[in-house]
Formats: structure tokens, sequence, C-alpha cells
């Protein structure tokens, strides 16, 4: 549940902010009101003739004002003229609307000699005024387009500069203001470290700040200090933004979030800028928490790739931040969270202690942990009662929290596609495959020799994986076509936390498997085995160039965990990089030549188990077990799956197939037996990294 003190007050509104607008508005009223609020006359232009009927026949007209400046004479109307010339809705007697004509003239002399016949004749005996026009209207006229510009230079600068102030928006006079989201007690962060499954030794860390900040004199009484900073190392997808969540959602202390992107801009000094706003913002409301999502966007090395010596912003911005987070100033009560995974390549001065005093490393999850993340996922899935949590967290070794959630998500899309009421084992074995190894393509045309061809290649696999010590146990194989390959076979690996040689031999030979049954019973080889290839390659030279595992070549690494690289040179000779090549050329064939014995070995089960896949397109452990019997290694992982497999699967039932439209998620080909991209691939969940 989230904390009560971060539920904003829905009643509570915040203060009315003053805005230039509202000046613009009043003085604008204010001109209209003494223009026209006081004018309660109506008006009409008339011809200089008909104004002279107006005097001589009509003797309407009462008074006369005439504007020299202008040449200009208005007419104020008898009441009797008035109702003739306008409307009974405009002009009625006894409203106190005054009624004029407005007409133009020859000139104020000619028009005053015309004036004085009127008064001989007596058509006109009212008051006569000359006077110049209004001076509003005149200022306004003068000064009226100057005052506009203005204003619209005003409103220009307005807009450019985002609304001003610190955080403002993009405009060009805020480019330098931090971006950083603000979070307090008045925002509603609904995620708390109860929704952070597993990760019990990092939640503790980052439990022990927040409850610092809660509590400061525990630790202060004891002359402790609280770290400054905190970074958040781990690969993608392990929860490290999520944990900074739930810091936001648990501290009762302001909490800014920014991503390291943020900082980095096209200008000169706009990230250097950035980052000493964000500091002054965190140093107004300390105690607080800094938050830098993906700091090594901004946290690079310096001098890795010296730009010809020019000026680089992003080492600006890097020394700027080294500068506010351990420089001459304080910045007591404001504590940094950083998170990457590419720790590597981080300038050593940010790594140090006193900027970033404490490194958390966020792991792969292991079993227990996976349990407790699908249960955290299930909690808005409707499941069926018979689903096996723990079963799931044995098939998914390797997954991330995030992967665990789409397969949560997967499975409850496959449970409604098929309209079901609940989501149930099924759902979730089919998730498990559409994500490991892609989406089935049975509609791909294959022709019969192709198909034997897949399936004495995948039979290969199967039957030397299942006499090898340390190869992992086989789950099904299939020859239905799936993503980018055309076969497939699953493996439940078991979680080591170290690798003996001899498990890295026999899960290359089993992976040779495939190639060597093509060659043994079919008398060729295919393109098919391009992604086993690739694998083993790697494998056996990462067992001689980084493991020490070589018998010419032993106890020697030129792997570089700095991230440093060598350059342009290898750390090594031509005549040892000869020998590296004769090592894993060795390791390969001897590998392969002990796949092909197996096989021989076991050539009529393996023609049985083709002959299978042949007529149902796909296998499981059981028929495997049936005709090979019983691995004589049984780890604890065979045990568990082998007694639930039967309630998993039906093994005389094809494969469901899932039709579904949504991208599949690739493993690394280093830690897993993805798809091929070629013809064929073994597909497996990857193995728990080291």
């Amino acid at each position: 549940m989230p904390n009560p003190n971060m539920t904003p007050n829905k009643n509570k509104k915040g203060p009315i902010k003053f805005s230039m607008y509202w000046m613009y508005a009043l003085v604008l009223l204010f001109i209209v009101g003494v223009y026209y609020l006081d004018d309660n006359s109506i008006t009409q232009e008339v011809s200089y003739s008909n104004f002279e009927r107006y005097v001589e026949q009509d003797h309407g007209i009462t008074k006369i004002i005439v504007y020299t400046d202008k040449k200009e004479a208005e007419g104020f109307l008898s009441d009797s003229l008035a109702k003739a010339l306008f409307h009974a809705r405009q002009f009625a007697p006894g409203q106190g609307t005054v009624a004029k004509v407005v007409t133009d003239i020859p000139s104020a002399d000619k028009l005053d000699s015309k004036i004085d016949e009127w008064r001989a004749t007596g058509a006109f005996t009212g008051d006569v005024k000359y006077e110049k026009s209004g001076q509003f209207s005149t200022l306004f006229w003068a000064f009226g387009p100057i005052v506009m510009l203005i204003l619209f230079w005003f409103f220009l600068m307005k807009r450019m500069s985002g609304g001003g102030g610190a955080g403002g928006g993009g405009g060009v006079f805020s480019v330098g203001k931090s971006k950083a989201m603000l979070f307090d007690k008045d925002n509603a962060v609904k995620v708390t470290f109860k929704d952070v499954a597993g990760l019990s030794e990092a939640k503790t860390e980052i439990e022990e700040i927040v409850e610092f900040l809660k509590n400061p004199k525990r630790y202060t009484d004891l002359g402790g200090k609280i770290p400054k900073g905190a970074l958040l190392v781990g690969p993608p997808g392990t929860g490290k933004t999520l944990l900074a969540k739930a810091v936001a959602g648990e501290a009762n202390v302001p909490f800014f979030s920014m991503s390291g992107s943020d900082f980095v801009e096209m200008f000169v000094g706009v990230g250097a800028s950035r980052v000493r706003d964000l500091f002054r913002q965190a140093k107004e409301k300390a105690p607080c928490i800094v938050f830098i999502d993906e700091i090594d966007a901004v946290g690079r090395a310096r001098g890795r790739n010296p730009n010809m010596g020019s000026n680089d912003e992003r080492e600006n911005t890097l020394n700027q931040l080294l500068t506010e987070m351990d420089g001459f100033g304080s910045n007591s009560g404001v504590i940094i969270l950083a998170a990457t995974n590419r720790a590597d390549i981080l300038d050593k001065a940010l790594l140090r202690a006193g900027r970033f005093d404490r490194q958390i490393y966020v792991d792969l999850p292991d079993l227990n942990d996976r349990v407790e993340i699908f249960k955290v996922h299930l909690r808005n899935i409707k499941v069926d009662e018979t689903l096996d949590i723990e079963l799931l967290a044995r098939q998914t070794p390797g997954f991330s929290g995030a992967e665990i959630a789409n397969v949560c998500n997967e499975a409850a899309l496959i449970a409604a596609r098929n309209n079901r009421t609940s989501v149930g084992k099924d759902d979730f074995s089919a998730a498990v495959d559409r994500i490991i190894g892609g989406l089935e393509k049975r509609s791909k045309i294959t022709t019969d020799e192709e198909k034997k061809a897949i399936a004495i290649h995948e039979a290969g696999h199967a039957t030397v994986s299942w006499h090898l010590k340390y190869a992992n146990p086989l789950i099904k194989v299939t020859i239905v076509p799936r993503g980018k390959a055309l076969g497939a076979a699953w493996y439940l690996p078991e979680e080591r936390q170290i690798t003996p040689s001899q498990a890295l031999l026999d899960e290359m030979c089993s992976t040779l498997g495939g190639r060597a049954a093509e060659e043994l019973f079919l008398g060729r080889i295919s393109t098919g085995a391009a992604n086993d290839l690739e694998r083993v390659t790697k494998q056996a030279y990462a067992m001689v160039v980084y493991y020490g595992m070589s018998d010419k070549l032993p106890n020697l690494c030129y792997y570089d965990s700095s991230g440093q690289d060598y350059g342009f040179s290898k750390p090594y000779s031509d005549e040892r990089a000869r020998i590296i090549d004769e090592e894993v050329s060795r390791i390969i064939a001897e590998q392969y030549e002990r796949a092909k014995n197996i096989l021989r070995e076991h050539a009529n089960g393996h023609g049985e188990l083709a002959d299978t896949l042949i007529s149902r397109e796909v296998i499981f452990t059981e028929d495997v077990e049936r005709i090979f019997g019983k691995r004589p290694w049984t780890s604890r992982t065979d045990e568990i799956f082998a007694s639930r497999s039967a309630e998993t699967d039906n093994s005389d039932s094809p494969i469901e197939d899932v039709e579904a439209e949504e991208t599949s998620v690739e493993k690394e080909p280093d830690t897993s037996s993805s798809s091929s991209d070629k013809k064929d691939g073994d597909i497996q969940p990857p193995p728990y990294k080291e």
C-alpha cells in the first residue's frame, strides 16, 4: 500500500499565481471603459447636403460642434428628427440617449458663413462650438502602434523564456534550468518497497538511506554519517529504477528525479548550468534525495575519445557534477542516487568515496527472488488454482524482473485469446516459449527432405545432451519453425555460482550434436548449424583467452574488466595468437568427435527419436526417457521437473500454436541459446550469469 503521507490532499488548492497577462487585460479594459462607458450617444454619418437639409428644411439640428483640425462637423438632433432617422430600438425619447449626425465640411470658414445665414433665416438657433478632435483618438493613432509592438515584444519574450523560473518550460531563456521532476509528500507516488520483490540486500541498503532521513538522530548519536551517494549497478530490467521509485514513495522528503541525458544539450554550457540549478534547488529543499537515471550518459570516463582538443560539453557537465557532489561547497542533506548498467565506463572520480560511497549491485534474481517477483506480478491476474509458481520460477532462470513481468502479461494475453476464464499452466508455458524462442510459424513451407534433416539435427542435440553429466536437462524439442529457427530445443540449465571446465565441455559437445548427427546419418552437413557453431566458437575462445582452461596456455586471462580495452593492439604476440587459434580448434574438434561417438553408440535410439519428431513434430522429456531410460545423473532440477512435467505438458499432443503479434525477446548469444538467424538453433533460458 502507498505511504499515507504521500497521498495528496484533493481538497487542498494551491496558491493563485500572478500572471502578466492579467495586467494586460486590466489596462485594455480600462482604456475601453474610458472611451465607451461614458458615451451614451448614437451617431450616423451623412453627406454635407443632407446636413444642410436637416438644418434648413427640417429645423432638426439643435447644436453644432465644428472640429477644425479634421474638417468635420457634428450636429445634435432634435427628438423628432432622431425618431425619423434612427430605429425605435436605437432611439426612444426620454431615455437620455443623444442622437447625432457627423459630416465632412469644406472648411470651418465656409461653414461659419453658412451658420450666419441659417441664424438670419431662423433655421438654426442653437449653440456652435469650435474645438479639436478627441485627445484619446489622437493619442491612440499616434502611439497605439508603438504600444502594440511593445506588448507583442513582451509576449514573445514571455513565450521564449518558457514562463520563467527554475524548472520552467523549454524556452530559450530557461534552457539552462534543471528539468528534474520533484516528488514530495503531496505527490501520489504509488510504488513502495512492498512492490519491489527480491533484491533483499539492495533493499536493505536503500531502506537504510530512507530511514536515516526519517530518523537521523538514531545514527548521528553514534557519530555516523549518511552516505552522500549510492550507485545502483546491474543488468537491464533488474529493478534499479523501480528501487528509486520506491524511495520516492517511501521517503517523507523531496525527491528529485532526472535522467542523465537531460543534462546534455547542443548549446555550450547548458549541461553545467543545469547541474548547478539542480543542486541549487536541492539545497533549498534539503534534506532531499536526487536521483539521476542512466548516469552513464553524462558520467562517461573523461579522455576516452579526445575530440582533437576541442571543447567537450559532456566533460564540462561531468566536471560540474563532480564539483557539486563533493566540491568546496557544502551539500549537507542532499543524497545522490544514480542508476546505470554500464558502470565499467564511468569516470573513476565519480565512483570514489565521498561522491558515491556505496555501489549497490542489483543482480539478476535467483530462484527464491523469481518466486517473489512472480507473486508480485500475479496479484492482478486471475490465475488457475493449480498453478505452481515455483515451477514457473525454475523454468525461467536468468530472467530479469522486467522479463518476468512480460511473461505474466503474455500468459494473460494468451489465455484471453483462447477465451479462458483464468490463466493456467499451459498459458505460462506458451508465454515462456513465446518470449524465449519467438512465435511459431506453422505456415512456413518445408520439404520432406528438410523436415527429415531438421528432425535428425534436433534429435542429435537431445541424444547427446541426455548422455552427458553436466548437460542441461531437456524439456522438449520441436521441429515446428519458431522465430528465425526451423527447429528448437528447450533446456533447463542448473543455476551454478561457478562453472567447472567439464560443464563447459559437455555443453559444447551437446551443442555440436546436431551437426554431428547430420554428418553421421545423412552423410552431409548443412547451414542449419550456423548458430551452434557460433556459440561453440565463442565458448571455446572464452575458455582459452578468458578462463585459462587451456593445456598450452594455462592460468592466463586477457579480459580487461576495467573496460579500457587494449586499443588497436592485442595484449599478446602473433605467436601467442597462433597458439590460441590452435587450442580453440583442438577443443572444438575433440568435442565434435566425442559427440559423434555418443551418437554411434546410441544410433538406434537417435533414429527412433527422429522418427517421433517427424510424426509428432514435438517430443518431451518423458519421450526421451522412454527411449534411453532415466539419466544416470539426476539433479535437483531434474527431480522437480520430472515430478511435475506430466501435469505441465501433454506428450500425446503437439505444442500449442500461439498466434501472437508481439515482438519476441531475443537473449544474448553468449548467455543463452537464442533462435538462429540462419536455419536452426537450440533455444533455452539463459544460464545463471556468474
